[in-house]
């Protein structure tokens, strides 16, 4: 009759692990259930929850409206042209005026368009309509910081848009985040690029009455 037990050997020895200090490695186990996370990683992680619980206002909503990837590269192409100088740049201008005053040449001074950047200026902007174009960041955090802007923009007939990703606008303007960047002049060869352009988010942004009503999940 063949036992359930299995007979052991007499030559083998068992020679359990010791996993006490000074002997036996203890295997890697998988802390991720224990492990004490930063608050900035406990708020982002509840937070992400929340969003997918909550349903959404239609004026939070709005900024999951957003440019597709070749839309996006689109703009970025046309404003690239538009980037205000860098700190290096605007030390080599201010030198290279500095050494013309000293010749006794006059300075030059030549007008730039440049893209306009930060709540308070873009708002101004909007306010007395001289901005051609405005493009917002979907994931300002907190939202409440723009969550009027596009409001605003249609009461001033104002063209503008939202892309994904505050730090792809934070280095059009040689900063690390940027909410929001507004055009307030083009150059006379991209008018027809600037109209095109508007054209094509006017119908998405600004006449989609059906998107500022939509509750998202």
């Amino acid at each position: 009759m063949a036992t359930s037990k299995q007979a052991k050997h007499p030559f083998i020895e068992s020679t359990p692990k010791n996993f006490s200090i000074g002997n036996a490695i203890k295997p890697k186990k998988d802390l991720t259930a224990i492990v004490r996370w930063p608050k900035c990683v406990q708020l982002q992680r509840k937070r992400a929850i929340l969003l997918r619980k909550v349903k959404m206002p239609p004026a939070l909503y709005q900024f999951h409206v957003t440019l597709d990837r070749m839309e996006a590269a689109q703009l970025f192409k046309f404003l690239l042209p538009y980037r205000p100088e860098s700190t290096q740049e605007k030390k080599a201008r201010i030198l290279e005026e500095a050494e013309n005053r000293m010749k006794g040449a006059e300075p030059k001074i030549a007008k730039k368009n440049t893209l306009v950047y930060g709540l308070d200026e873009v708002t101004k902007l909007v306010e007395s309509k001289t901005a051609k174009l405005v493009v917002i960041a979907h994931d300002v955090h907190p939202v409440e910081l723009v969550c009027w802007l596009p409001a605003l923009c249609r009461r001033m007939q104002v063209p503008y848009c939202i892309i994904k990703g505050k730090a792809r606008l934070g280095a059009l303007v040689h900063k690390k985040n940027a909410a929001a960047v507004a055009l307030k002049d083009v150059n006379s060869g991209d008018v027809s690029a600037l109209s095109s352009l508007v054209a094509s988010y006017e119908s998405r942004f600004i006449a989609n009455a059906e998107a500022r009503k939509k509750w998202g999940f």
